[in-house]
Protein backbone atom coordinates (compact mmCIF):
# COMPACT_ATOMS: atom_id res chain seq x y z
CA UNK A 1 0.00 0.00 0.00
CA UNK A 2 2.79 2.40 0.93
CA UNK A 3 4.60 1.87 -2.38
CA UNK A 4 1.37 2.40 -4.33
CA UNK A 5 0.83 5.71 -2.53
CA UNK A 6 4.44 6.81 -3.13
CA UNK A 7 4.27 5.92 -6.83
CA UNK A 8 1.06 7.87 -7.28
CA UNK A 9 2.44 10.88 -5.42
CA UNK A 10 5.70 10.82 -7.38
CA UNK A 11 3.79 10.82 -10.66
CA UNK A 12 1.61 13.67 -9.42
CA UNK A 13 4.57 15.76 -8.27
CA UNK A 14 6.46 15.15 -11.51
CA UNK A 15 3.57 16.56 -13.51
CA UNK A 16 2.87 19.40 -11.08
CA UNK A 17 6.49 20.58 -10.97
CA UNK A 18 7.52 19.77 -14.55
CA UNK A 19 10.14 17.37 -13.23
CA UNK A 20 11.95 14.51 -14.92
CA UNK A 21 13.39 11.46 -13.17
CA UNK A 22 16.56 9.94 -14.59
CA UNK A 23 17.62 6.56 -13.19
CA UNK A 24 20.58 4.29 -13.74
CA UNK A 25 20.13 0.63 -14.66
CA UNK A 26 21.61 -0.39 -11.29
CA UNK A 27 18.88 1.21 -9.17
CA UNK A 28 16.03 -0.75 -7.58
CA UNK A 29 13.27 -2.04 -9.90
CA UNK A 30 10.63 0.20 -8.29
CA UNK A 31 12.86 3.22 -8.93
CA UNK A 32 13.30 2.28 -12.57
CA UNK A 33 9.51 1.95 -12.85
CA UNK A 34 8.86 5.59 -11.89
CA UNK A 35 11.72 7.00 -13.96
CA UNK A 36 11.11 8.85 -17.21
CA UNK A 37 14.37 7.53 -18.58
CA UNK A 38 16.54 4.60 -17.49
CA UNK A 39 20.02 4.27 -18.93
CA UNK A 40 23.76 4.05 -18.55
CA UNK A 41 26.20 6.93 -18.16
CA UNK A 42 26.22 8.07 -21.79
CA UNK A 43 22.46 7.80 -22.27
CA UNK A 44 21.78 9.63 -19.03
CA UNK A 45 24.24 12.40 -19.92
CA UNK A 46 22.62 12.85 -23.33
CA UNK A 47 19.13 12.86 -21.82
CA UNK A 48 20.19 15.40 -19.19
CA UNK A 49 21.54 17.63 -21.94
CA UNK A 50 18.28 17.57 -23.90
CA UNK A 51 15.59 17.88 -21.23
CA UNK A 52 13.28 20.90 -20.98
CA UNK A 53 12.15 20.02 -17.45
CA UNK A 54 12.41 22.60 -14.68
CA UNK A 55 13.59 19.96 -12.20
CA UNK A 56 15.89 16.98 -12.81
CA UNK A 57 15.79 14.31 -10.14
CA UNK A 58 18.75 11.99 -10.55
CA UNK A 59 18.38 8.49 -9.11
CA UNK A 60 21.93 7.23 -9.37
CA UNK A 61 25.14 8.26 -7.65
CA UNK A 62 26.56 11.70 -6.89
CA UNK A 63 28.85 12.17 -9.91
CA UNK A 64 25.91 11.46 -12.25
CA UNK A 65 23.86 14.24 -10.70
CA UNK A 66 26.89 16.52 -11.02
CA UNK A 67 27.01 15.76 -14.73
CA UNK A 68 23.34 16.68 -15.06
CA UNK A 69 23.98 20.00 -13.29
CA UNK A 70 27.04 20.73 -15.42
CA UNK A 71 24.89 20.31 -18.53
CA UNK A 72 21.83 22.10 -17.09
CA UNK A 73 22.98 25.09 -14.99
CA UNK A 74 19.58 26.80 -14.99
CA UNK A 75 17.65 23.74 -13.83
CA UNK A 76 17.24 22.48 -10.31
CA UNK A 77 18.97 19.11 -9.86
CA UNK A 78 17.74 16.98 -6.97
CA UNK A 79 19.55 14.03 -5.43
CA UNK A 80 17.44 11.63 -3.31
CA UNK A 81 20.44 10.75 -1.12
CA UNK A 82 23.54 12.95 -1.14
CA UNK A 83 25.47 10.08 0.45
CA UNK A 84 25.05 7.91 -2.63
CA UNK A 85 28.65 8.17 -3.72
CA UNK A 86 30.93 6.04 -5.87
CA UNK A 87 34.04 4.18 -4.71
CA UNK A 88 35.54 4.46 -8.19
CA UNK A 89 35.01 8.22 -8.38
CA UNK A 90 36.40 8.60 -4.85
CA UNK A 91 39.59 6.76 -5.84
CA UNK A 92 40.73 9.75 -7.91
CA UNK A 93 40.98 12.96 -5.90
CA UNK A 94 41.33 16.15 -7.90
CA UNK A 95 44.33 17.38 -5.91
CA UNK A 96 46.23 14.14 -6.49
CA UNK A 97 45.36 14.18 -10.18
CA UNK A 98 46.54 17.79 -10.50
CA UNK A 99 49.87 16.84 -8.91
CA UNK A 100 50.24 13.81 -11.17
CA UNK A 101 49.28 15.84 -14.22
CA UNK A 102 52.00 18.41 -13.42
CA UNK A 103 54.58 15.64 -13.65
CA UNK A 104 53.33 14.66 -17.12
CA UNK A 105 52.67 18.04 -18.81
CA UNK A 106 52.83 16.52 -22.30
CA UNK A 107 49.95 14.13 -21.56
CA UNK A 108 46.24 14.71 -22.13
CA UNK A 109 43.89 13.63 -19.34
CA UNK A 110 41.20 11.24 -20.52
CA UNK A 111 38.65 10.67 -17.77
CA UNK A 112 35.96 8.04 -17.46
CA UNK A 113 32.66 9.77 -16.68
CA UNK A 114 32.63 7.99 -13.30
CA UNK A 115 34.58 10.79 -11.65
CA UNK A 116 33.88 13.99 -9.74
CA UNK A 117 33.20 17.37 -11.31
CA UNK A 118 36.57 18.54 -9.97
CA UNK A 119 38.33 15.75 -11.88
CA UNK A 120 36.30 16.50 -15.00
CA UNK A 121 37.49 20.10 -14.74
CA UNK A 122 41.09 18.84 -14.99
CA UNK A 123 40.32 16.65 -17.99
CA UNK A 124 40.72 17.13 -21.73
CA UNK A 125 38.06 14.59 -22.70
CA UNK A 126 35.41 12.52 -20.91
CA UNK A 127 34.46 9.04 -22.09
CA UNK A 128 31.96 6.40 -21.02
CA UNK A 129 32.22 2.64 -21.15
CA UNK A 130 29.91 2.83 -24.16
CA UNK A 131 31.92 5.25 -26.29
CA UNK A 132 35.50 4.94 -24.97
CA UNK A 133 36.86 2.75 -27.78
CA UNK A 134 35.28 4.91 -30.47
CA UNK A 135 36.58 8.17 -29.02
CA UNK A 136 40.07 6.91 -28.22
CA UNK A 137 40.39 5.64 -31.78
CA UNK A 138 39.58 9.16 -33.00
CA UNK A 139 42.55 10.64 -31.13
CA UNK A 140 45.99 10.91 -32.81
CA UNK A 141 47.88 7.63 -32.54
CA UNK A 142 50.86 9.34 -30.92
CA UNK A 143 48.76 11.20 -28.34
CA UNK A 144 50.14 10.76 -24.83
CA UNK A 145 47.29 10.00 -22.46
CA UNK A 146 46.65 9.64 -18.74
CA UNK A 147 43.48 7.61 -18.19
CA UNK A 148 41.55 7.97 -14.92
CA UNK A 149 40.11 6.62 -12.71
CA UNK A 150 39.32 3.00 -13.73
CA UNK A 151 42.44 0.93 -14.33
CA UNK A 152 40.47 -2.10 -15.55
CA UNK A 153 38.61 -0.09 -18.18
CA UNK A 154 41.84 1.64 -19.15
CA UNK A 155 43.59 -1.71 -19.53
CA UNK A 156 40.76 -2.93 -21.75
CA UNK A 157 40.99 0.21 -23.91
CA UNK A 158 44.77 -0.18 -24.22
CA UNK A 159 44.42 -3.79 -25.37
CA UNK A 160 41.63 -3.06 -27.83
CA UNK A 161 43.19 0.06 -29.37
CA UNK A 162 46.91 -0.70 -29.09
CA UNK A 163 47.44 2.42 -26.96
CA UNK A 164 49.84 2.77 -24.07
CA UNK A 165 47.89 5.10 -21.78
CA UNK A 166 49.13 5.71 -18.25
CA UNK A 167 46.46 4.17 -16.02
CA UNK A 168 45.22 5.48 -12.67
CA UNK A 169 45.02 2.87 -9.93
CA UNK A 170 41.25 2.92 -9.37
CA UNK A 171 38.50 0.34 -9.71
CA UNK A 172 34.78 -0.21 -9.28
CA UNK A 173 34.20 -2.06 -6.02
CA UNK A 174 31.60 -4.27 -7.70
CA UNK A 175 33.23 -5.22 -10.99
CA UNK A 176 36.70 -5.57 -9.52
CA UNK A 177 35.40 -8.12 -7.01
CA UNK A 178 34.16 -10.64 -9.56
CA UNK A 179 36.43 -13.68 -9.49
CA UNK A 180 37.39 -16.15 -12.21
CA UNK A 181 36.46 -19.03 -9.91
CA UNK A 182 32.91 -17.65 -9.61
CA UNK A 183 32.63 -17.33 -13.36
CA UNK A 184 34.00 -20.81 -14.03
CA UNK A 185 31.56 -22.30 -11.52
CA UNK A 186 28.50 -20.69 -13.06
CA UNK A 187 29.68 -21.56 -16.59
CA UNK A 188 29.74 -25.22 -15.55
CA UNK A 189 26.19 -24.86 -14.22
CA UNK A 190 24.98 -23.33 -17.49
CA UNK A 191 27.36 -24.60 -20.20
CA UNK A 192 25.23 -23.35 -23.09
CA UNK A 193 24.96 -19.79 -21.77
CA UNK A 194 26.62 -16.87 -23.56
CA UNK A 195 28.70 -14.74 -21.17
CA UNK A 196 28.58 -10.94 -21.33
CA UNK A 197 30.59 -8.62 -19.09
CA UNK A 198 31.23 -4.97 -18.34
CA UNK A 199 34.72 -3.62 -19.21
CA UNK A 200 35.19 -2.46 -15.60
CA UNK A 201 35.88 -6.12 -14.78
CA UNK A 202 39.46 -7.34 -14.43
CA UNK A 203 41.36 -8.63 -17.47
CA UNK A 204 41.24 -12.28 -16.35
CA UNK A 205 37.43 -12.09 -16.32
CA UNK A 206 37.14 -10.36 -19.70
CA UNK A 207 39.38 -12.96 -21.32
CA UNK A 208 36.81 -15.65 -20.49
CA UNK A 209 33.63 -14.00 -21.81
CA UNK A 210 31.90 -13.89 -25.18
CA UNK A 211 31.00 -10.20 -25.27
CA UNK A 212 32.32 -7.09 -23.52
CA UNK A 213 30.30 -3.90 -23.41
CA UNK A 214 28.59 -1.17 -21.42
CA UNK A 215 25.24 -1.85 -19.77
CA UNK A 216 23.42 -0.45 -22.82
CA UNK A 217 25.61 -2.50 -25.16
CA UNK A 218 24.93 -5.69 -23.21
CA UNK A 219 21.20 -5.00 -23.34
CA UNK A 220 21.35 -4.53 -27.09
CA UNK A 221 23.50 -7.62 -27.60
CA UNK A 222 21.17 -9.88 -25.64
CA UNK A 223 18.03 -8.43 -27.25
CA UNK A 224 19.40 -8.96 -30.75
CA UNK A 225 20.88 -12.40 -30.09
CA UNK A 226 19.16 -15.62 -31.15
CA UNK A 227 20.60 -17.34 -28.09
CA UNK A 228 18.25 -17.97 -25.16
CA UNK A 229 20.54 -18.17 -22.12
CA UNK A 230 23.09 -15.68 -20.79
CA UNK A 231 25.43 -15.13 -17.86
CA UNK A 232 25.59 -11.40 -17.09
CA UNK A 233 28.77 -10.22 -15.34
CA UNK A 234 27.87 -6.80 -13.97
CA UNK A 235 25.82 -5.24 -11.17
CA UNK A 236 22.59 -7.17 -10.68
CA UNK A 237 20.28 -4.17 -11.13
CA UNK A 238 20.60 -4.48 -14.90
CA UNK A 239 18.68 -7.77 -14.83
CA UNK A 240 15.37 -5.98 -14.25
CA UNK A 241 15.49 -4.15 -17.58
CA UNK A 242 17.13 -7.08 -19.38
CA UNK A 243 14.39 -9.48 -18.31
CA UNK A 244 11.69 -6.96 -19.18
CA UNK A 245 13.08 -6.62 -22.70
CA UNK A 246 13.75 -10.35 -23.05
CA UNK A 247 11.01 -12.28 -21.22
CA UNK A 248 11.74 -15.43 -23.20
CA UNK A 249 15.43 -15.62 -22.23
CA UNK A 250 17.16 -17.04 -19.16
CA UNK A 251 19.53 -14.66 -17.40
CA UNK A 252 22.06 -15.62 -14.74
CA UNK A 253 24.32 -13.42 -12.66
CA UNK A 254 27.36 -13.88 -10.44
CA UNK A 255 25.50 -12.01 -7.69
CA UNK A 256 24.91 -14.46 -4.82
CA UNK A 257 23.54 -12.23 -2.08
CA UNK A 258 26.97 -10.96 -1.06
CA UNK A 259 26.80 -7.14 -0.66
CA UNK A 260 30.18 -6.75 -2.34
CA UNK A 261 28.52 -7.89 -5.58
CA UNK A 262 25.78 -5.26 -5.49
CA UNK A 263 26.14 -1.46 -5.46
CA UNK A 264 24.88 -0.28 -2.09
CA UNK A 265 25.06 3.35 -3.22
CA UNK A 266 22.75 2.81 -6.20
CA UNK A 267 20.34 1.03 -3.87
CA UNK A 268 20.18 4.11 -1.60
CA UNK A 269 17.68 5.55 -4.09
CA UNK A 270 14.17 4.48 -3.13
CA UNK A 271 10.56 5.61 -3.58
CA UNK A 272 10.44 7.32 -0.21
CA UNK A 273 13.45 9.57 -0.68
CA UNK A 274 12.49 10.28 -4.29
CA UNK A 275 9.05 11.39 -3.08
CA UNK A 276 10.54 13.55 -0.34
CA UNK A 277 13.05 15.11 -2.73
CA UNK A 278 10.29 16.09 -5.16
CA UNK A 279 7.97 17.28 -2.41
CA UNK A 280 10.58 19.47 -0.70
CA UNK A 281 12.73 20.15 -3.77
CA UNK A 282 15.68 19.09 -1.65
CA UNK A 283 18.46 17.96 -1.38
CA UNK A 284 19.51 20.15 -4.28
CA UNK A 285 22.91 19.84 -5.92
CA UNK A 286 24.59 23.25 -5.95
CA UNK A 287 27.76 23.77 -7.97
CA UNK A 288 30.31 26.56 -8.17
CA UNK A 289 29.95 28.22 -11.59
CA UNK A 290 33.68 28.35 -12.32
CA UNK A 291 33.99 24.63 -11.61
CA UNK A 292 30.92 23.89 -13.72
CA UNK A 293 32.19 25.77 -16.78
CA UNK A 294 35.58 24.05 -16.60
CA UNK A 295 33.98 20.62 -16.21
CA UNK A 296 31.58 21.33 -19.08
CA UNK A 297 34.26 21.58 -21.77
CA UNK A 298 35.45 17.92 -21.82
CA UNK A 299 31.84 16.68 -21.56
CA UNK A 300 30.80 18.82 -24.52
CA UNK A 301 33.75 17.44 -26.44
CA UNK A 302 32.58 13.91 -25.62
CA UNK A 303 29.02 14.59 -26.75
CA UNK A 304 30.22 16.20 -29.98
CA UNK A 305 32.62 13.36 -30.77
CA UNK A 306 29.97 10.75 -29.91
CA UNK A 307 27.62 11.93 -32.65
CA UNK A 308 30.21 12.70 -35.32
Amino acid sequence: MKNNFLRAEILRLKKEKNAIILAHYYTLPEVQEVADYVGDSLGLAQKAASTDADIILFAGVHFMAETAKILNPTRKVLVPDMNAGCVLADSCEAAKLAAFKSKHPEHKVLSYVNCSAAVKALSDLIVTSGNALKLVNKLPEDEKIIFVPDGNLGDYINRETGRDMILWDGACAIHDNFEVEQLEKIKKQYPKAIVVAHPECRREILEKVDFVGSTAAMLKFISQSDEKEFIVVTESGILYEMQKQNPDKKLHTLYNGDPKHDCVNMKKNNLENIYNALLNESPELIMDEELRTKALLPIQKMLEMSIS
